[in-house]
């Protein structure tokens, strides 16, 4: 049950009616895991069993985790935990026959999950007291298919009752944004997608130079405005039953340097990935082993997304990259490229230049098949021949498109904000009003229906 499909819409709003008509905290949060297992039933009746079972597992080691002072039995307990869950990410994904029956790679759930045993052995939180809290926030719907990534134990102190209502802003701050995640998705990130980006990716050589261009600019827009858009869709579903899951981008296509675009990319990954396995790699024996594990982290974070040499080339990129620049703010004494906010001087133009099209690079390893494919993509690219490098099947409707979602993303980030407190001040007929015609736009445009979200694979 996708957050583009309409019975998403319908079991929300049901939830939604009967989550704040409840007036016990134990019978709201009940309904929570009620709707929970609903979706994971909808992907699949084997994850009925399969999620509950490792959550409980979860459950009752971190509790062990917590009661046990001695090292060695909390680290056994803990790789049992982080067997289980990376067991479930192989056990979906890649094991024959799997992925036919078990479609969604249960990924974002297993992060999630490990983050509560992780953070209970390095005494960063205790264990929560009520199996039903944990179980409902662990298994949360709205982060099923591609997160945001949420501490367990910092998602379960927030199903708070005392009475408690939706204020009127955050309400109307949800409804935009999943507007919003809406409109990123339809008529962005699928009308890039099937106009051009998916035919030239799927086969580069059939096209000119100047389209396989234009695709490969598009895919990076495409693929941010798809996981922006489920996102937000995710973070504003939460907050209709007022809970707040953290932000997930922050326009990373404006960052100036490698390491600001993970500061800004797919944020609660980035961190995950810092804070639970960057800093379990071995410390800084040598002078070596800080860039070693920067490399080491990314190709295992690239390694993630699927098994295969375009993923881990990926990784690598970006690996060596920000070892790379770590080495350059060592060689300059830690001196970090400093800008005031706004400040468009010509080094950070020319860095943010540089960093946007080293990831623009990475990408089409990212996207392509197989290594084969990116390099004929590359190829076809560096064919800068009046014959092959024409634009014949880039189409003004998809340039505008292309334009206006480059142009959205540079915006300041204040009009994005300002736009929340003036669709907050609208009144509810009118917010109900421009919500109808966002559908009507994405039935026009969106006649072959949405297509599944890139991350959802993940």
């Amino acid at each position: 049950m996708l957050p583009t499909s309409p019975e998403y819409y319908c079991v929300l709003a049901l939830t939604f009616v009967a989550f704040w008509l409840l007036r016990s905290r134990r019978a709201a949060v009940a309904l929570i895991f009620a709707v929970n297992l609903l979706f994971y039933a909808k992907w699949g009746l084997v994850y009925l069993l399969l999620v509950p079972a490792a959550a409980t597992c979860d459950f009752f080691i971190g509790a062990a985790i917590h009661r046990h002072s001695g090292i060695l039995a909390r680290r056994l307990l803990l790789a049992i935990s982080v067997s289980i869950n990376i067991g479930l990410i192989f056990f979906c994904r890649y094991l024959p026959g799997t992925i036919v029956i078990l479609p969604l790679g249960l990924s974002f759930y297993a992060f999630q999950a490990l983050t509560y045993t992780i953070d209970i052995f390095r005494d960063e939180t205790k264990p929560i007291g009520s199996y039903l809290t944990y179980i409902s926030s662990v298994t949360f719907f709205p982060t099923i298919v591609a997160g945001p990534i949420t501490p367990v134990a910092g998602l379960a102190r927030q199903w708070k009752w005392n009475g408690a209502v939706l204020s009127a802003d955050d309400g109307s701050r949800a409804l935009f944004l999943i507007a919003l995640g809406l409109f990123k998705k339809f008529l962005i990130a699928d009308y890039l997608g099937a106009n051009l980006v998916n035919r030239v990716f799927d086969l580069p050589t059939l096209y000119s130079g100047g389209d396989v261009l234009v695709a490969v600019y598009a895919y990076a827009f495409q693929l941010y405005y798809d996981f922006s858009g489920y996102s937000d869709i995710a973070i504003g579903s939460a907050l209709l039953l007022g809970i707040r899951l953290p932000a997930n981008f922050n326009l990373p296509y404006r960052a100036v340097n490698i390491s600001e675009f993970w500061r800004r990319w797919h944020i609660t990954f980035s961190n995950w990935l810092r804070d639970y396995l960057y800093f379990a790699l071995p410390g800084p024996r040598t002078k070596v082993m800080p860039y070693l594990n920067l490399i080491v982290t990314m190709i295992l974070g690239g390694l993630w997304h699927g098994i295969g040499w375009n993923f881990l080339i990926w990784g690598a990129l970006h690996g060596c990259a920000l070892a790379g620049f770590r080495l350059w703010q060592t060689g300059r004494k830690n001196q970090r490229i400093r800008r005031k906010p706004g400040e468009l001087s010509i080094a950070n133009i020319a860095s943010g230049v540089f960093t946007f099209h080293f990831v623009l690079l990475a990408w089409i390893f990212f996207r392509s098949a197989s290594p084969e494919t990116a390099v004929k993509i590359l190829s076809q690219i560096g064919s800068l021949t009046s014959l092959r490098f024409s634009f014949d099947n880039v189409t003004p409707p998809f340039l505008a498109v292309l334009l206006i979602s480059a142009a959205a993303h540079f915006v300041p980030r204040s009009w994005h904000d300002t736009s929340i407190v003036w669709f907050n001040r609208t009144p509810a007929i009118l917010q109900a009003a421009s919500l109808v015609l966002l559908v009507v736009a994405i039935q026009l445009v969106s006649s072959t229906g949405a297509a599944p979200f890139i991350y959802s694979r993940f």
